[in-house]
């Protein structure tokens, strides 16, 4: 059954999600109930791009062969947004080559494309809702690529895809919020909306261009936890751009340090000393990292989405 929120009013709309959520079994979370996901194996081959002779990344080289939460850090301007949108295949590469399960991405066109990215989702810093839609309906268009013109035209969706947003939600701790319009919530709920989003496409990895430099401290800290929960949970690569070495050294397993273009750091979190932060940041002796730092105070992680605020 197709069940459309084009002409529900408010009140008609809490009815609709409230029937759904019978839909799934909701006493556990979707992902618990998806199928398992192979390693990612991500290869990037010397991959480059230029803008109007600029060198925006230069022979960027990465291998990725199993689930990971990575932290690409760098000052503004090193290339990290260009990277991501790279892999993704917003912005096509000048050179080099991307590879996912052993099978090339870098190139692709139409329907391809679409399936690399529904398996590639993106996460951006400005969240890309639709600020008059309802919170719900902008988590189902994360399914918009497995739809049909006529179901998107009329804002159709199966009753099940509607029971799994809102099992994300709730995941997320965001779920009374379905009926609002995105335009009502806080800028770190909104951000939680788009990673449902995300979550809805069933990727293997999320791409995160600078999911909290928008946000307050506290609500930095309920995104990066929500990122590192997916992570540690689905199985799924989380790969995200970061201003700030804290968040990088406390939430990432592997960090990637990035200066004019070029990878100049490819290490753990307890080897990013302030040395080499320097040298990533292309900063001088008066260096200091309060300077990259959210100052976020550190919360007990266990149950951190459970107690989330609303």
């Amino acid at each position: 059954m197709r069940v459309s929120f084009a002409d529900a009013g408010r009140a008609d709309l809490v009815t609709i999600l409230s029937l759904n959520r019978h839909v799934t079994d909701v006493g556990q979370p979707y992902e618990s109930q998806r199928k398992a996901l192979g390693d990612p194996m991500l290869h990037i081959t010397s991959l480059t791009k230029t803008f109007a002779g600029k060198t925006a990344v230069d022979r960027a080289t990465l291998e990725i062969d199993g689930p990971a939460m990575i932290g690409i850090i760098g000052r503004s301007g090193a290339g990290k947004s260009t990277l991501l949108r790279m892999l993704n295949g917003l912005t096509p590469a000048t050179s080099g080559e991307v590879t996912f399960q052993g099978k090339a991405v870098t190139g692709l066109k139409g329907a391809p494309l679409r399936a690399w990215q529904a398996q590639c989702a993106m996460i951006f810093q400005q969240f890309n809702l639709v600020p008059r839609m309802d919170v719900v309906s902008n988590v189902l268009h994360g399914t918009l690529n497995k739809r049909s013109t006529l179901a998107t035209m009329f804002n159709l969706y199966p009753r099940e895809d509607i029971g799994r947003a809102i099992d994300i939600l709730e995941r997320l701790g965001i779920a009374e919020h379905a009926a609002k319009r995105a335009e009502a919530l806080s800028g770190g709920q909104q951000q939680r909306v788009a990673i449902a989003r995300a979550l809805m496409q069933d990727p293997a990895i999320i791409l995160a261009d600078e999911p909290i430099a928008s946000l307050d401290p506290m609500n930095a800290q309920i995104v990066m936890d929500a990122l590192r929960r997916i992570h540690d949970e689905d199985g799924r690569t989380v790969i995200c751009n970061l201003h700030t070495l804290d968040t990088a050294r406390r939430y990432c397993d592997r960090v990637i340090g990035m200066f004019a273009g070029r990878i100049v750091f490819d290490g753990r979190p307890d080897q990013l000393t302030t040395g080499v932060a320097r040298d990533i940041y292309g900063a001088g002796d008066d260096f200091s990292e309060a300077a990259t730092s959210t100052a976020i105070a550190v919360l007990d992680r266990p149950g951190m989405l459970a107690r989330m605020p609303a």
